[in-house]
């Protein structure tokens, strides 16, 4: 598998090397120098295939020969341990609940395999491996525990300082061993900002060997594509071959997995993206102005973001073409009052209790389908599980939520974190003295 940088097609570097740089030195994203398609009998019988299978053929169909297929299985097996179901709420309207692995997050799919992946490479190297990551919410708990113990790595999680849920920030920092958790005093931008410079620090990757764990890693982006697959399958299985998959969208990179599945030949009628009131995506696909500000605390907190990274991988497979980009996503925004009468709504009319981006999702499944009236089936994805919102969801409801394993046994645990400012020289202070 060979990729380029979104910013220079005419570099091309291994999987290896994009999994461990990350970001390009001209500060792009890494994109696959060509998105294979998928056999066309797999697609016709996929419903014959269970999620393990999907991910093995989804993900040596992208990467190629550069795991070796029983490795990859292996890989495969250990990282996807736990199901995404499809849940009918009513005949046309069904949710894909990505909240059944150990961290109750979508993002365990993206940061169990590229662990596995990184800790597979890293055999082949006595370096210590630091894995950086910003979060908002979901992401840092996802990558402490898909990293947790694997020998040769050190993860250190930034996150902003009172923007994150108690549960969220319970998963950042009560892991000790090789997990570090930096608490920022500003916003997930500010988090991202600074990962993103430490990355372009010559100094700094000369004493370090340094790589991300964002959804700026390819090898977080890859595995998110099963999930889409094994939808389908699902959905095929009873009947359904017609789809629109609504999304709830902060950086981008969960619908942008979305959309490199439909180029490999997912067959899916239209993406839609639902944000909170940080807008910049919906802005820029009606006035074509692409316009980035500040993020805005919200109750949906893991889409707080004014500048979505993965944007520009999603421009780069529509080759920056407004209208091709229109033809197959649609976007919508809500704020608070609005996500909090849809987890209401769920409640009341299907008794399904939703985190505050798993409604988000719900109001503009419901939005596209009063636009665009058909047939299809339509699947708004659960992202994370509402117990981790406990401050977003009424008090009656909430106690109503049966909490998954572990979740309990959280609050008990040690809180180890350190408090920085948005300053990059204390951050990079801190990652070379702690060196």
């Amino acid at each position: 598998m060979k990729l380029y940088s979104t910013n220079n097609k005419d570099l091309r570097v291994s999987f290896q090397e994009a999994v461990f740089n990350s970001l390009p030195a001209d500060k792009g994203l890494y994109m696959p120098e060509d998105i294979p398609s998928l056999d066309a009998a797999f697609i016709r019988n996929i419903q014959q295939y269970s999620l393990r299978e999907i991910a093995f053929e989804v993900a040596h169909t992208l990467i190629g020969d550069d795991i070796p297929d029983h490795d990859l299985k292996a890989i495969i097996a250990d990282a996807i341990n736990f199901d995404a179901p499809v849940r009918f709420l009513d005949a046309e309207t069904a949710v894909l609940e990505l909240f059944h692995g150990p961290s109750y997050a979508f993002k365990d799919f993206g940061a169990r395999f590229m662990s596995r992946v990184m800790g597979y490479f890293s055999k082949q190297g006595d370096q210590l491996l630091d894995v950086l990551v910003a979060t908002s919410g979901d992401t840092g708990g996802a990558v402490a525990s898909g990293f947790l113990g694997v020998e040769g790595t050190r993860v250190t999680i930034l996150y902003p300082k009172g923007k994150v849920s108690k549960v969220q920030e319970e998963q950042l920092t009560t892991n000790g061993k090789n997990i570090r958790a930096l608490e920022v005093d500003g916003t997930f931008d500010d988090c991202q900002a600074l990962v993103k410079t430490a990355f372009n620090d010559v100094d700094l990757n000369k004493a370090l060997r340094l790589t991300s764990a964002n959804s700026i890693n390819i090898a977080r982006l890859i595995p998110q594509t099963f999930y889409y697959f094994w939808a389908y399958a699902q959905l095929k299985s009873q009947g359904s071959s017609e789809v629109v998959f609504t999304v709830p969208s902060g950086n981008f990179g969960n619908i942008g997995a979305g959309l490199l599945a439909y180029k490999m030949g997912l067959p899916v009628t239209h993406f839609v993206a639902g944000t909170n009131v940080n807008d910049t995506v919906p802005r820029f696909l009606q006035s074509g102005s692409y316009d980035p500000k500040p993020s805005v605390q919200t109750l949906a907190n893991a889409m707080d973001v004014g500048n979505p990274s993965n944007w520009v991988r999603i421009q780069d497979m529509f080759h920056n073409n407004l209208e091709e980009l229109r033809s197959m996503i649609s976007s919508y925004t809500y704020d608070d009052e609005q996500t909090v009468k849809a987890m209401e709504e769920l409640y009341d009319k299907y008794q399904y209790i939703a985190c505050p981006h798993t409604a988000i999702a719900y109001l503009a499944s419901n939005q596209y389908r009063q636009d665009y009236p058909g047939t299809y089936a339509s699947v708004f994805l659960s992202t994370a599980h509402p117990c981790k919102f406990p401050d977003a969801i009424s008090q009656e409801v909430f106690a109503k939520i049966e909490l998954p394993k572990g979740a309990e046994e959280l609050a008990g645990k040690q809180k180890l974190v350190t408090e920085i400012p948005v300053d990059y020289e204390i951050f990079k202070s801190y990652l070379l003295v702690n060196n």
